[in-house]
């Protein structure tokens, strides 16, 4: 077929899809979002690569949805939306569930393969870059994940995206030979493909519209043109003046004003997030703030950190990187009570809540959040390691040490950081319990695993003095 025709065909299915699309949004500003996911789906169906208008406000949505307590999906759903007689099929029953439950990683990672088995490139990009930040973000990044992100990059020619995979999954598993293997062809195989860009015969040549090919490939890069950052302002600038009152367009007009990168942009998104609160009353719009201003802070300590490392006796810059990380601090805290406030089951929230409350020298607020959010398996151990933080400072060593063992037994990776941490402190539980011989006993492991592990040399020594 010619590329003429595939074009008209493409263009064709998003014309016809764009009235589910719109159908779509117009639902779920009632908050009818369980009707806006069927919308979004049947105009997928027809247009399955429509990132834009389709996967991503689907995306969007569903968090809102999440925000506002929506049910995640029933047993009736997942029998129903499991697998798919075809790549297309499996991708969009994947999608409706993860539009129901968004946290879930497994919904994204079937998505994924099926996008990827169906050729549905851009799409498959888009998803495995939220599985890949999911996954790197998770106290426990899966090992399964990062091969899977492996093979679906190097399945859609990304070989640069490939090798980080591999990479991240080196990282878990040092002494896997053939997984090193791996890398090393991968890494050949990016070289090879890095020397081939813009000779004859490049994909890129097949596209028709000059101005399509240059916005395709300015959105799929890492680092976005400043010239596609200034229209996908202006796109979004449009649809938020026809549509100012679906949060779909509100944050996606936030988005790209965030996208540009400069002090302007980033207080105009703010004040537009604060408007459409004010309108709405709807949360997600504050949470969105408040994710945005954690950011900035975060890049404000980032700052003053170097500055100060510049310059460590400069008694004005370490006033600045205080001040700075006492911004932080209470912005953070403020941020994930009101969270926590408004969605009462989201026990990610509880567990971000939970670490302000710890850093801020406040266990007893945080260990009843800690225990709440280890029903989540993507928190179990690490909330876990944090609820016997609380019980040390409280002074509750006993306690501190049951669940620090009880953690170590679950943690399927004994060598991995996380693991390293529990021994750490359970070993520090057991010196101020009194239990010498223990603690240092377990110190002396973790030294001869990793002997530049925080302080534990220096401990090792210290015990074995007072034992001598």
């Amino acid at each position: 077929m010619p590329f003429e025709d595939q074009d008209d065909q493409v263009d064709a299915g998003l014309e016809k899809a764009r009235a589910f699309f719109q159908r779509a949004e117009e639902v779920a500003a009632t908050d009818n979002f369980d009707y806006a996911i069927d919308m979004y789906l049947e105009g997928l169906r027809r247009a399955p690569d429509a990132l834009e208008d389709g996967h991503a406000p689907l995306r969007r949505m569903a968090l809102i949805r999440q925000g506002k307590g929506g049910k995640k999906p029933s047993i009736t759903d997942k029998m129903k939306h499991h697998g798919g007689k075809t790549p297309l099929d499996e991708m969009l029953n994947a999608e409706f569930l993860l539009a129901k439950d968004p946290d879930h990683l497994p919904y994204a990672e079937a998505m994924l393969k099926a996008a990827v088995a169906g050729g549905y490139h851009r799409t498959a990009d888009w998803i495995a870059k939220l599985v890949f930040d999911a996954n790197n973000a998770s106290a426990k990044p899966s090992l399964q994940t990062y091969l899977l992100l492996k093979d679906a990059y190097a399945e859609m020619g990304s070989y640069e995206r490939a090798v980080a995979a591999c990479q991240r999954a080196v990282e878990l598993k040092p002494a896997d030979g053939p997984l090193l293997d791996e890398l090393r062809n991968l890494s050949a195989r990016m070289t090879v493909a890095r020397g081939k860009y813009g000779e004859e015969g490049d994909f890129r040549r097949s596209i028709r519209d000059r101005e399509k090919q240059e916005m395709l490939h300015a959105s799929e890069s890492l680092v976005k043109t400043v010239d596609y950052r200034a229209r996908a302002v202006e796109e979004a600038r449009r649809a938020y003046a026809n549509k100012p009152q679906v949060p779909a367009v509100v944050f996606a007009l936030v988005d790209a004003l965030i996208g540009l990168e400069t002090k302007p942009a980033f207080d105009e998104a703010l004040g537009i997030l604060e408007e459409a609160w004010q309108q709405s009353k709807d949360f997600a719009f504050k949470r969105r703030s408040g994710e945005l201003m954690i950011r900035k802070l975060k890049g404000d300590i980032r700052k003053a950190k170097n500055a100060y490392k510049q310059d460590p006796d400069n008694p004005e810059l370490a006033a600045k990187l205080q001040e700075a990380l006492e911004l932080h601090e209470s912005t953070a805290l403020e941020h994930y009570r009101r969270c926590v406030e408004n969605y009462p089951i989201d026990l990610k929230m509880k567990y971000e809540y939970a670490q302000c409350l710890l850093r801020n020298k406040r266990p007893d607020d945080a260990i009843a959040l800690f225990q709440e959010a280890q029903k989540d398996p993507r928190f179990k151990i690490a909330a876990m390691d944090k609820t016997g933080l609380c019980f040390f400072l409280k002074g509750w060593y006993a306690d501190a040490i049951d669940i620090f063992e009880q953690a170590i037994q679950a943690c399927e990776s004994q060598d991995s950081t996380l693991a390293k941490d529990l021994r750490y402190n359970l070993a520090r539980s057991c010196e101020e319990d009194g239990q010498t011989a223990k603690a240092l006993e377990l110190y002396r492991k973790i030294a001869q695993l990793d002997f530049g592990f925080k302080d534990v040399r220096d401990r090792v020594d210290k015990l074995r003095n007072m034992t001598q």
